[in-house]
């Protein structure tokens, strides 16, 4: 029920203009909702309103009062009316829908001066979760770059144990791929997460692999042994990584048959869980395979080459995390 202040009715029945003016002024765009039920509209015609200080008149002397279809309520925001179209996803990711209904706006909705429309709800905070993960991730890959350059002291060893990162993001999307996820927040903290467990993986290489290295300069320093060949580096990297290979696969394996169930999950936050799973699974895999094969192989041409340089020397890896032989 829409009740609409009328001049004509209110000059007519000899309300003076400030009157008029104050009246008019009352409620937004002169007028008042409310939701009617079957003797509404008599009744509120029936409401006196104060003329003066004798005589009261029925509202409908100085109102137009009609029967109008509108919302039930009308909301504000930051002193804006506001009004809500609620709609759901079904069968399709959130992200494509988004898209088909944003062209799908562009193209069909002409809207009034002095109106507007923005995209809330999930998709929303969704779009907020995507600009911090912009903002997070780089700044991840540089703590994590600057921690591996403390702890080897080399650009060079720190840029090989970097290169899991790429591995494992190859086997984490397909993952994605092939078990039909689509890219949302739990899946990028799982791609972190991801990241921090291939590089702890290569550091341990590297860590072996220097070991095996270190302890053939230390022997050749105190004069136990000759120079140092290309043989040599071999033969480290072999030892290295053999060590090294049964704790990586124990790290594979044990982390596979954690996550693996998880996989399987049906009960509350299954949903969100999932998609943070798939890609720690596919990465283990893919950085297993870095960790093993690529970063042996260019920790022997790196040495290598400063041995036809005459710079190969002990690592200066921190104290910690080598052990003195």
């Amino acid at each position: 029920m829409s009740s609409q202040t009328s001049s004509n009715k209110m000059s007519s029945n000899g309300m003076s203009t400030n009157q008029s003016s104050a009246m008019s002024s009352m409620g937004n765009s002169n007028q008042a909702s409310i939701i009617p039920n079957s003797s509404a509209q008599n009744e509120f015609s029936l409401i006196s309103v104060n003329q003066n200080e004798i005589t009261y008149l029925p509202l409908s002397e100085l109102a137009d009062i009609n029967l109008v279809t509108g919302p039930p309520m009308i909301s504000s925001e930051n002193g804006m009316l506001r009004s809500i179209v609620f709609m759901n996803t079904r069968g399709r990711d959130m992200g494509s829908v988004m898209i088909d209904a944003k062209e799908i706006i562009e193209n069909n909705l002409n809207l009034p001066t002095s109106y507007s429309y923005t995209w809330s709800g999930q998709y929303e905070s969704k779009v907020r979760a995507q600009q911090t993960i912009q903002i997070i991730l780089p700044v991840v890959f540089l703590m994590i770059f600057v921690l591996l350059f403390f702890t080897l002291k080399d650009y060079l060893e720190a840029g090989v144990v970097m290169l899991s990162v790429p591995f494992a993001l190859i086997g984490g999307m397909y993952m994605i791929y092939i078990l039909g996820y689509n890219f949302s927040v739990a899946v990028w903290v799982g791609f972190i997460a991801l990241y921090g467990v291939a590089v702890e993986t290569g550091v341990v290489m590297v860590v072996y692999l220097h070991e095996a290295l270190d302890s053939r300069l230390r022997a050749f320093h105190r004069g136990e042994r000759g120079e140092i060949t290309k043989k040599d580096i071999y033969e480290a990297t072999i030892e290295g990584s053999v060590l090294r290979l049964r704790p990586k696969l124990m790290t594979v394996g044990t982390s596979m048959v954690g996550l693996i169930p998880v996989m399987w999950a049906t009960g509350t936050g299954s949903d969100v869980m999932k998609p943070l799973t798939a890609p720690l699974i596919g990465g283990l895999l893919t950085s297993a395979i870095h960790v093993l094969v690529v970063t042996p192989i260019l920790f022997a041409i790196m040495k290598e080459h400063a041995l036809k340089k005459g710079k190969l020397e002990i690592s200066k890896m921190a104290d910690w995390m080598k052990e003195e032989k």
